[in-house]
This record gives C-alpha cells, sequence and structure tokens, in this order.
C-alpha cells in the first residue's frame, strides 16, 4: 500500500511517516501545487491531505482531483474543527475527516477502513482475479492450487495490476508505484518484471489476462 501525506509542516509530515511506515511505503509532498502534481500520477492507496498549504490549499486540491476524475481516497488531517469546515471537506470529496491532535492508533485505523472500502478483496488480506490469488500476508501467489514462482517486485507489480484489473495502467505509473520516483533504474525495468510475470503465468495457461498495450503500458482482464 503506498500513501502520499501532502503536509506543509516537514517535522508533522515526517511524525506522520514514522507512524506509518512499518505497513505503507510514504511519499511527501509540502505544497498544495507538489502535491496535486503527485496525486495526479494515480499510484497512490490513500491521500493524507493538510487543508491550509502554501500555493493550493488543500480543498483545491481536493476540488481539482475530483474534477480530473481522480477518486484516490483522501484522508483530510487538519486543525480546522468546525462543522462547516467538515462539511466542507466531504462535499468537495473527501472520505474521512480527522482532526489535530490526533492519537497513532486512530489514524491508522482510519487507514485501514478506507483501504477496506475502496477495495473488498483486502478484507482477507487475498486479492483475486480469475484463478490468479495473492496472499498478501505470505506474498505468495497462486494459480488455483499452484503456486506461483515471483520474486519481490514481480509480485508487488502483479498485486498491482490486480488491484487496477480492466484499467490500462502505464509502464510510468508502474514504476513510480512499485521502485518510487528517486530509483536510479529506469522504466524499461517494467518491461523485464512483465516479462518474467507473464512466463510465470504462462506455466497454467492464464497468461492471456496480462496484455501489453504497446507504447502506453499493461492492464490485467
Amino acid at each position: 500500500m503506498k500513501v502520499l501525506i501532502i503536509e506543509d509542516d516537514e517535522i508533522l509530515s515526517d511524525t506522520l511517516k514514522q507512524c506509518m511506515e512499518n505497513k505503507y511505503k510514504i511519499e511527501q509532498a509540502y505544497d498544495g501545487e507538489e502535491g496535486l502534481l503527485y496525486a495526479r500520477k494515480g499510484i497512490y492507496d490513500v491521500i493524507i491531505l493538510d487543508l491550509m498549504l502554501p500555493r493550493l490549499n488543500g480543498y483545491e486540491v481536493l476540488m481539482q482531483l475530483r474534477k480530473e476524475k481522480i477518486y484516490t481516497p483522501v484522508l483530510i488531517l487538519t486543525a480546522k474543527d468546525s462543522l462547516g469546515d467538515k462539511v466542507k471537506g466531504f462535499q468537495y470529496g473527501a472520505d474521512d475527516y480527522l482532526v489535530k491532535p490526533f492519537e497513532r492508533e486512530e489514524l491508522l485505523a482510519r487507514l485501514d477502513a478506507m483501504i477496506r472500502r475502496s477495495s473488498g478483496s483486502y478484507l482477507e488480506n487475498m486479492l483475486e482475479f480469475k484463478e490468479i490469488k495473492l496472499n498478501l500476508q505470505s506474498r505468495k501467489a497462486y494459480v488455483g492450487e499452484q503456486e506461483l514462482n515471483l520474486q519481490g517486485k514481480q509480485f508487488d507489480m502483479l498485486e498491482y495490476l490486480i488491484h487496477s484489473k480492466n484499467t490500462i495502467i502505464t509502464k510510468e505509473q508502474i514504476f513510480d508505484k512499485i521502485w518510487g520516483f528517486n530509483s536510479e533504474t529506469t522504466t524499461n525495468v517494467v518491461e523485464v518484471y512483465a516479462s518474467g510475470i507473464r512466463k510465470e503465468l504462462k506455466k497454467y495457461g492464464v497468461e492471456k489476462y496480462l496484455k501489453t498495450i504497446r507504447g502506453v503500458g499493461y492492464i490485467l482482464s
């Protein structure tokens, strides 16, 4: 799971990261424009959004994302605690609203609940597509009862594709999601890993589900 924190207070942002990095991959943005740029990539499972941001405030970021049909779950985390602020946040498309100061346990519980709501497949740590099954806890993949031999980021890439099933995912989105913006490798690594996944799927006759969209990326459908 990948979480984007959009928070201009760097100390608080780092504190949030420390709270969550044992469970999630974390990326940080420190103003509204930067946060919107990151969020537009569509590679995050949850966005934590402050309202009082420089350049673009949180409401403007949220409104723009929903206008562009980016429906990544958003948790507003802010010191603005009036009923009017909360109502406005939900009207603009927020999925949850938590007021500062907060308890770590409540934040994590709310994030878990948002992920469960956005993908029911995560309820039992199992992700499925057709005959393909991923156990997210043990990080093992199966076709029927046969275990696939997936290594490291091959599992992560297949998880992302299943989670985004029936949607074309670009090579750049996969690269940013799995390897991260600051990786020293290149997007060509995506093709190598896709080839490895396809070979494993082919052993059990299900490689047909993984389709290459030439010049764009991949789709599991």
